[in-house]
């Protein structure tokens, strides 16, 4: 008489239960958030335990233009900005949109313009191009910009050779707190003339 094997329990019923465990804590790690629960309120001062902190604007300076190089054919300008983080965590500046303007040549002419940093698209985007501004301190953001001389401007390639340009500067930044799913997006629009 051969004996013949007949399992306990149904390998489907086991996976089942196992998929629904992996399931349920999913769930419980998804709606967890950063947040630390703590049952013992001994240790936490009573004026600290329902204050949710604001996060307060970064600042943003026109730390530096320069024109490094001008010749018949273009100009290359190097442009820098100083930006500082007043609030007790780190500030995540995604991206940096600017305009740069010569009044001399023309205030509402736009020259060039340019993007530092990168914005993500989706839910999560590898490689992106982001900064991370650490609490209550300062970090320059710096770019290159080459004009073409199209022969046209005249005035304005003038005011570049003889390094005497009149500079206006706009744009915005957005930023928010140091995880890019935490609080919201902050924007801040700037404006500079030098």
């Amino acid at each position: 008489m051969s004996k013949k094997y007949v399992p306990l329990v149904n390998t489907k019923i086991i996976v089942f239960v196992a998929v629904i465990a992996l399931a349920g804590a999913l769930v419980v790690i998804l709606t967890s958030g950063t947040s630390i629960v703590s049952t013992s309120e001994q240790n936490i001062p009573k004026d600290t335990t329902q204050v949710e902190q604001k996060i307060q604007p970064i600042t943003v300076e026109l730390n530096d233009i320069s024109i490094i190089e001008v010749t018949e054919r273009n100009a290359r300008i190097e442009i820098s900005f100083k930006l500082s983080n007043p609030n007790p965590k780190s500030v995540i500046v995604q991206v940096m949109d600017y305009q740069l303007y010569e009044t001399g040549y023309s205030n509402e002419e736009q020259l060039s313009g340019g993007e530092i940093g990168s914005r993500p698209e989706g839910m999560v985007e590898f490689g992106s191009n982001y900064y991370t501004l650490l609490s209550e301190n300062t970090m320059i953001l710096k770019d290159n910009i080459v004009l073409k001389n199209t022969g046209n401007t005249q005035e304005l390639w003038s005011a570049l050779e003889n390094n005497n340009a009149k500079w206006r500067v706009t744009g915005n930044i957005f930023f928010n707190l140091s995880s890019m799913t935490s609080g919201q997006e902050n924007e801040l629009h700037f404006e500079f003339v030098k």
